[in-house]
């Protein structure tokens, strides 16, 4: 006889469905594909709930079949990213950071302990807002090798890239990502 406080398995899938929702919209920047992934990654789920071996948190097995499903979803939708007046080549934020040696001209903001922080769900509301940001290909391409982990070979092979104009377009969300969460969590406030 079933314990009738414990949910099911059925109902802690459902219980993950708006994070893996808010992950997949993040990733795919899309909200069809993003449904999509979602529906089919607690499908793959419930197929197979005996997968869930219980070595690792549901939701972190659940986010691990999601990242299979995004990246489908990437090969079969990879060529309909959409473009903004933001994905000119023209930066500011380029090299004007940098010396000729690669050190930075100023110092970052000193950011306390980031594994402190990376566990606070404030900051990574911060660091999605600050993600979806970035213009859509330097959203997309940081995204691919940086949360879905994938290589810079696997990544400029999906999208018909050259290693260095990835690395251009990391090194160009890097820096937006890095003033973005500067302005937005780092700041200290001014005291008179």
């Amino acid at each position: 006889m079933r314990d009738l406080t414990t949910p099911s398995f059925e109902q802690q899938l459902v219980a993950h469905h708006d994070y893996l929702m808010r992950f997949a919209r993040l990733q795919l920047r899309n909200e069809a594909w993003a449904e999509d992934a979602v529906s089919e990654t607690l499908l793959a789920a419930l197929a197979k709930p005996q997968a869930f071996e219980q070595r690792s948190q549901l939701k972190s097995w659940l986010v691990g079949i999601l990242k299979h499903k995004v990246v489908d979803s990437l090969r079969v939708h990879g060529r309909e990213i959409s473009t903004s007046a933001d994905d000119d080549d023209s930066d500011p934020l380029d090299y004007m950071d940098f010396h000729a040696d690669g050190h930075f001209a100023q110092a970052p903001s000193d950011w306390g302990n980031p594994e402190q922080d990376l566990s606070s769900r404030q900051f990574l509301a911060v660091m999605d807002a600050c993600t979806n940001k970035l213009p859509p290909v330097q959203g997309r391409l940081f995204l691919m090798r940086e949360w879905l982990e994938l290589s810079s070979e696997e990544v400029c092979k999906e999208l018909d890239l050259t290693p260095t104009n990835l690395y251009v377009q990391l090194h160009r969300a890097r820096l937006r990502l890095r003033e973005c969460l500067e302005l937005n969590w780092f700041a200290k406030p001014d005291t008179p």
